[in-house]
């Protein structure tokens, strides 16, 4: 190394320091999938000192549970596409409705960024529970609801209305994130572009269909990939809004992840919460490659 010229040994530098977080990444992120794979071809036990052999049996028992109508298994996929379905859209047309009005804005436009970005940098586990407490039979939502002479609800204590209640938290609370990375496409667009739509008698609808919705492609790839993943890894707030972590009632608002961890930690069935893990990864790569070859098209 100390024959090289300054140049080349820049380069070495540079790849012996990118090495490390590359490694880091195959040993936190890489292996523990790779190893998932191998866990759902065997009956798992951490304490046995060899493990049993199934072949693909996991993947059978995970399909039969998938034939069962009220089967935790499937109620935990169905939910996840609700998830995604309902969450998903939702909370992009919101964020983009929100980041056109803040775009707008000259006074106090920061404070009302931060106001948006605030709850997506707090704790989900702090959410989940302060809104378990305002849906409470006795919380801030029925009281308001009394006040007003409607009837009370049950929120998390319904079947029907719990999923919704938790997807309205999630939903909220990620509405920054998405925010702020459309205002940051909208501020890239010229001011130009507009004007010159002015000039030729182009309503703001029409500014918007064929100037500002194109342009925000890339944002909207973006997001639509990234928040379509994170409604499919939905756990945390299903976890602590939920009596003991258990996605009721009835299974109504339990996820794949949810799943796993409970087919893990609570039946020690760890080759079949794997076989979920396998099935959920797949899923996600999937639903990824589709997306980005629907959305990546350019929108006349």
């Amino acid at each position: 190394m100390f024959n090289m010229t300054l140049a080349r040994r820049k380069i070495v530098w540079a790849y012996i320091f990118l090495a490390i977080p590359i490694v880091f990444f195959l040993y936190i992120r890489i292996y523990p999938t790779f190893f998932a794979f191998q866990m759902s071809l065997f009956d798992w036990n951490p304490l046995a000192i060899e493990q049993e052999f199934v072949g693909l049996e996991n993947y059978e028992d995970m399909i039969e549970d998938l034939g069962k109508e009220r089967s935790p298994t499937r109620r935990a996929f169905e939910n996840t596409v609700k998830y995604v379905g309902a969450g998903m859209p939702l909370q992009l047309v919101l964020a983009l409705s929100i980041a056109l009005m803040l775009n707008e804005i000259r006074f106090l436009g920061t404070f009302y960024r931060l106001l948006f970005f605030l709850p997506f940098v707090t704790s989900t586990i702090a959410i989940a529970w302060v809104f378990r407490v305002l849906y409470e039979r006795q919380g801030l939502f029925n009281t308001l609801l009394e006040a007003f002479s409607l009837p009370t609800q049950e929120f998390l204590r319904s079947t029907e209305q719990a999923w919704i209640s938790i997807l309205a938290v999630v939903v909220w609370q990620g509405l920054g994130f998405a925010v702020i990375i459309f205002l940051a496409g909208l501020k890239q667009i010229p001011r130009t572009y507009y004007e010159a739509a002015s000039i030729d008698g182009a309503s703001r609808w029409q500014s918007f269909r064929y100037i500002t919705f194109p342009l925000l492609n890339p944002s909207i790839v973006y997001l639509v990939v990234l928040q379509t993943i994170a409604f499919l890894r939905m756990f945390a707030p299903v976890f602590a809004m939920t009596v003991q972590g258990s996605g009721g009632p009835l299974n109504s608002t339990t996820t794949v992840v949810l799943r796993v961890v409970r087919e893990a930690f609570d039946s020690n069935k760890y080759g079949f919460a794997s076989t979920l893990t396998v099935t959920l990864f797949f899923i996600i790569l999937g639903i990824t490659v589709i997306q980005l070859a629907v959305t990546s098209r350019r929108i006349d």
